[in-house]
Parts: structure tokens; sequence; C-alpha cells
């Protein structure tokens, strides 16, 4: 992984502390309607919002875009896994892997049980909100190897974030991966939310985006509060990652903050 441990978490702090919260009102409509929210998302970008994610192979060898024939076979549970742009490139990349993959849009998992590439011999696809959802359910216990939790524990609220992980813990074999990637504090995102005039903090750490779906930026102490608390996985290695995106259209160079990370089932 190529991860920067000097990129600090309390920068720009200054101006956070000045921010005002969105009225319990809202910030209660928006939780109870998370679901709902993600699934006017994908109602309105369909399968055209996000591109494969082929970079993920780079950052977690576990879960490779390389193909092996003599790989032994691995079971995947991806969590969010959208409408199929990392499962797809993995699955036709990777003949010995079977994918459980859930999303809590169905509208999202229609979309992957449409696409030409669905099999049911090579993947299942369900769907499940995970903080109140059992993924055992729908996955034997103590079955998976590898889980994805990319770009989705953000879209949870952070009271929530222990019951994904316990949820997570109930599938997993002893000595299984988990590989996180998700916004870390102090994002170029965040501070956007912090510096405009229109209120978006739902509460510390827990911003609202203008469709109504929800982003929690992470420091590394508090990820690792989470999956050690009571024994069920341990820290392998992670850091924050600095990253320059550019917008050709605009012309724009932004310097981007993620959190990554792996975990082991113990």
């Amino acid at each position: 992984m190529e991860i920067d441990n000097n990129v600090s978490s309390d920068v720009y702090t200054t101006s956070k502390n000045e921010e005002k919260l969105v009225p319990k009102f809202w910030v209660d409509k928006y939780k109870k309607e998370a679901s709902k929210n993600w699934d006017l998302f994908y109602k309105r970008n369909t399968t055209k919002f996000f591109k494969n994610r082929n970079w993920v192979g780079r950052e977690f060898p576990e879960l490779s875009f390389e193909s092996d024939l003599n790989q032994e076979r691995k079971v995947i549970l991806e969590l969010g896994c959208g409408v199929g742009n990392f499962m797809f490139p993995v699955l036709e990349s990777n003949p010995n892997f079977f994918i459980y993959a859930c999303d809590f849009s169905k509208r999202a998992i229609d979309f992957v049980k449409n696409h030409e590439q669905y099999d049911n011999l090579k993947c299942h696809a369900f769907v499940c909100d995970l903080t109140t959802d059992n993924l055992i359910d729908n996955i034997p216990s103590r079955n998976i190897d590898v889980v994805s939790l990319i770009f989705v524990l953000s879209a949870i609220p952070p009271e929530n974030h222990y019951n994904v992980i316990r949820n997570i813990s109930e599938v997993t074999k002893n000595g299984s991966i988990i590989c996180f990637r998700d916004y870390a504090k102090n994002d170029e995102t965040e501070l956007r939310f912090s510096s405009t005039t229109a209120q978006h903090k739902l509460q510390e750490n827990l911003y609202v985006r203008q469709d109504g779906t929800m982003s929690y930026f992470f420091t590394l102490e508090y990820l690792k509060e989470i999956f050690e608390q009571n024994g069920f996985f341990e820290f392998v290695d992670g850091g924050y990652v600095a990253r320059e995106t550019v917008n050709r259209a605009k012309d724009l160079c932004v310097d981007r903050k993620f959190l990554q990370a792996r975990f082991r089932r113990l």
C-alpha cells in the first residue's frame, strides 16, 4: 500500500468549531432515509457514475485483479457493491473467486443481477442494511476469506459503525482480512463542506451532501477503536493516503485524503 503516515489529521480545525449543525429534525430524517436516498442516487445515475475500481488490486493484494489459475479458491464479501464496478472486473480475471455482494439500495442490486456477467455459480448479490440486517442470513457462518469495505462505512452514521463490524465478524473466518478504504478527516470534501454557507454538518465528522446521502470522515485512531473493540479484529497495517486528483474540465487540482487499512479476524 502506498501510505504516508506523515499526513496529519489535525490541520484545518479552526473553522470546524464554528460550523452550525443541521437541525435535529433533518438529521433524523437523513439517517432514517439513507437507503431511500441511495436508491434515488442510482435512479438518477444508473450504472454511469462510478468507474471500475481497477486500482483496488494494486492497493490490496488479497483483491488482486491479476489472473492466477493456480490460486486457491477464495470467498470474498463486497460490502456496498453498488452496480458491480469492483465485482465484475475481479470475477473476470479470477475464476477461482466466489463473491457475495450486498448493498442497501435495491435498485443497485437490480442493476447487478441484470448485468450480462452475473452468474449464480460465481456470485450472489443481495439487498442488506448492514446496521439492521444480519449478513449470516445470506452467508454461511465463518465462510468469508476477504472482505472489501471500500467507501462504505462513511455512508453510515457513527453510532452504527460497531454494529457493522459485529455483523462482519459473524461471517468471517479466523485469519480473514478486511480491506478498508474511505474518506479521512480533513479531506478536501470535508473542508469544502465546512467552507460553504449552506449547512452540511450533522454531527462531529458526519456531513450530508445535497442529494441527501451522508459522508463520515475517519481518523485512524477511531477506526482501530471500532475494529478492535471486543477482540474481533486486529490491526495489520494502514495509514493516511494523500492523492492529487485533476478535474480537466474545470482545470482544477484537488488534494484528497483517504484512510486505508487492513484488519485480521481473530
